[in-house]
């Protein structure tokens, strides 16, 4: 292992993953400052500010418009936050940080529809995003790996689908389980609004994937400056049957609808990918059993609508 690194920068650190990360960088590595300022990347002198303040040796970038339909929404916004804000973090790493590793959290979404293959894919496949989300994510993966050339430490890292609780309910899974949990406490019918549930998709558990992040902290310089490591469970899950799998752990019938506002428009049929190179290189896989994934989800949307219901 490498030398742990004494001081990491987190961008995004409130967010969904950012809260799982925080909490894993905690547990590894006690004694490193860990920096988790609510800097807007929109604004260059706040992110020079924040990388020179906290003269990190690790920098882990999570913030962006992290939704397909969020960066529908504002296309603007989301371009001006996941590349130019990306691009503002990297270049101040270069110039306040030189030595500070970035990994940048980029996102298997970028393979759009390279996923029409049926195939697994891995990091050679080419990028082909097919929204406006995984566009600006792919556009940010190549600029960073363009700037390795210029000195920039730095990991691209693509997770697939990841899930967990704390998830907000803009993904499949907490909606399912927002849903079924709602349910349960009497707030809404036995019915359920869906999208396309015959899709097929790789999810992992968002801790895992905050495994995958530390192991490559872990490796240190002996990973190439520009390296690109898929995060993946090597197994596509259908996902009409993660909601029946939900209906199970819940123990209730309900009616399913679907809602032609949730559906996609051109939603490749499977998406799945392979993790062999972060396997080979970091000793990553994943290791939490996704039913144990499933019940914590639900298990959390059951708290959170006994306090919304308490506090309403």
């Amino acid at each position: 292992m490498a030398v742990p690194p004494r001081r990491i920068l987190i961008t995004g650190a409130a967010g969904f993953v950012g809260r799982h990360l925080t909490a894993s960088l905690v547990a590894a590595y006690p004694d490193t400052a860990l920096f988790t300022p609510a800097v807007d990347v929109r604004d260059a002198k706040a992110v020079a500010d924040a990388v020179r303040q906290a003269a990190p040796e690790a920098c882990f970038h999570l913030a962006a418009v992290s939704s397909i339909r969020a960066a529908q929404e504002d296309e603007d916004e989301a371009w001006e936050v996941n590349l130019h804000g990306t691009l503002r973090v990297a270049r101040a790493i270069l110039r306040h940080a030189p030595g500070c590793q970035m990994l940048f959290t980029s996102t298997a979404d970028a393979y759009g529809g390279s996923f029409r293959g049926g195939t697994p894919v891995d990091e050679d496949t080419p990028l082909a995003p097919m929204s406006v989300y995984s566009a600006t994510k792919a556009a940010a993966d190549l600029a960073i790996g363009s700037m390795a050339g210029q000195g920039l430490r730095c990991v691209r890292i693509r997770p697939f689908n990841h899930t967990g609780p704390g998830q907000t309910a803009q993904f499949v899974v907490p909606t399912f389980a927002r849903q079924i949990a709602r349910i349960e406490a009497g707030l809404q019918p036995p019915l359920i609004q869906v999208g396309n549930v015959d899709t097929w998709r790789d999810f992992l558990d968002v801790r895992d994937v905050c495994a995958g992040y530390l192991a490559c902290i872990a490796m240190g310089d002996r990973l190439a400056s520009g390296s690109i490591l898929n995060l993946a469970s090597g197994t596509a899950r259908r996902i009409g049957d993660i909601l029946s799998d939900l209906q199970a752990l819940a123990g209730i019938t309900l009616e399913v609808r679907a809602d032609p506002a949730r559906v996609r428009d051109r939603d490749v049929p499977m998406a799945c990918g392979s993790s062999r190179r972060a396997r080979e290189l970091l000793g990553w896989a994943p290791i939490t059993p996704w039913a144990q994934t499933l019940q914590n989800v639900l298990d959390d949307w059951r708290v959170r609508i006994r306090s919304e219901t308490k506090e309403s």
